[in-house]
C-alpha cells in the first residue's frame, strides 16, 4: 500500500513537470484552523477593501473536504511567469504576470490535463483543480507542501526562483505521500519590500492592507475615481504592481519562463502613455481579448491612466 502511495506521488510529480510546472508539493488534506483565525482577523480589519467576496464561503476556504468530498491530499503546483523581455521606458507599467495570455485559461487547461492523466494511470479519482478564482488558501497549502515560505510582502517565496510564479492547487481523494512543510523564514531582517511599497500597504511583516495595494486599486477597485489619498502615489502603474517583488533579493534567482502562452503582447511592451490614451474600446477588446487586462476593462484602464498622471498635492504648491 505504501509503495503504491509513493509510486502514485512520483507519477503525478513527473507529469506535473512535463506539463511545465517547475515545482510540485503534496500536503495531507486537513482543516486550516490557524489560517482561518488569521483570515478572520484580516477581514475584521477591513484589509480586503471592496472585495466582499473574500467574506463568502469561509468554510470552503479552510476545509478542502468542503470543496472535494473525501479529500485526502492537496497538490500544489508552481508555474513560472518571469519574462525575459522588459517594457519600454515610455510604457505605463503593467505587472509582469499580465503580459501574456490570462493565466487562468493556461493553468486551468494544465490542471485538467493532469487530472485526466491521474484518472487514466491510477483509476477513478475524485478531484478538482483551482487557480485563485476559487476559495482556496493556496499560499498556505504551498507552505504545507514544502514549496516555500510567506515573505514580508505576503507572497510565497522560493529559495531557487523567488516569487514570480503562479500557484495552482489540485484537491483529490487520492492518498499521496506528503512532503515536509516549509518551516524556515528566510527573509531575516530584510525590509526592502516594506520600505519600497509606494502606498505603505505592507503594514507589518506578512500583514497587507489590501485596500491600499496598487494591484487592488488598479484592478479590483471599480470606483469611477481613485481615492484622493493615493494621488501621486501610483508610481506609474497602470495595471497591477511588482514593486515588492522587484526589490526582493530572492528574485535575483528568477529565470525566464518557457511557457509560450506567457509571451508578452507587443503592445504591452511598446505602447506609450499617449498611445494608450488614444486607444478605442474596440481596439482594446480586440488586442487584449485573452489578457488579464480585461479584468479592468477599457474604462478601468482609462481611469488608471488619468490617476498615474496626477501629481501629488505638494507638487502643485
Amino acid at each position: 500500500m505504501q509503495t503504491n502511495i509513493q509510486q502514485h506521488t512520483n507519477l503525478i510529480k513527473r507529469e506535473a513537470a512535463r506539463l511545465g510546472f517547475f515545482s510540485c508539493g503534496v500536503a495531507a488534506a486537513k482543516k486550516l484552523d490557524e489560517d482561518a483565525r488569521r483570515l478572520e482577523q484580516w477581514l475584521h480589519k477591513g484589509y480586503h477593501g471592496s472585495m466582499a467576496y473574500m467574506e463568502n464561503h469561509f468554510e470552503l476556504r479552510i476545509d478542502p473536504a468542503a470543496l472535494v468530498p473525501g479529500a485526502k491530499s492537496v497538490v500544489t503546483l508552481l508555474l513560472n511567469y518571469f519574462p525575459e523581455e522588459k517594457q519600454n521606458a515610455e510604457a505605463p507599467k503593467i505587472a509582469k504576470y499580465a503580459w501574456g495570455t490570462d493565466y487562468h485559461f493556461v493553468i486551468r487547461n494544465k490542471l485538467n490535463e493532469l487530472l485526466a492523466f491521474i484518472r487514466t494511470e491510477i483509476g477513478e479519482v475524485n478531484g478538482r483543480g483551482f487557480v485563485d478564482s476559487a476559495p482556496v488558501l493556496e499560499r498556505s497549502w504551498a507552505v504545507n507542501s514544502g514549496l516555500g515560505w510567506i515573505g514580508k510582502n505576503g507572497n510565497l517565496l522560493n529559495r531557487h526562483t523567488g516569487s514570480f510564479f503562479f500557484i495552482a492547487t489540485l484537491i483529490t481523494d487520492l492518498v499521496l505521500q506528503p512532503d515536509p512543510p516549509f518551516v524556515t523564514d528566510h527573509c531575516g531582517t530584510c525590509t526592502r519590500c516594506m520600505d519600497a511599497c509606494p502606498t505603505q500597504a505592507i503594514v507589518s511583516p506578512r500583514e497587507i492592507d489590501g485596500s491600499k495595494c496598487i494591484s487592488y486599486l488598479t484592478i479590483e477597485l471599480k470606483d469611477h475615481m481613485m481615492p484622493e489619498e493615493f494621488t501621486g502615489k501610483m508610481d506609474g502603474w497602470m495595471f497591477g504592481c511588482d514593486v515588492c517583488q522587484d526589490v526582493c533579493p530572492w528574485n535575483r534567482f528568477a529565470k525566464a519562463h518557457t511557457e509560450p502562452h506567457f509571451q508578452p503582447i507587443p503592445e504591452i511592451l511598446n505602447l506609450s502613455l499617449s498611445e494608450w490614451e488614444a486607444m478605442s474600446e474596440e481596439t482594446f477588446r480586440r488586442v487584449f481579448k485573452s489578457s488579464p487586462l480585461m479584468r479592468s476593462k477599457h474604462r478601468g484602464i482609462m481611469r488608471n491612466l488619468k490617476t498615474i498622471q496626477t501629481l501629488p498635492p505638494d507638487a502643485t504648491q
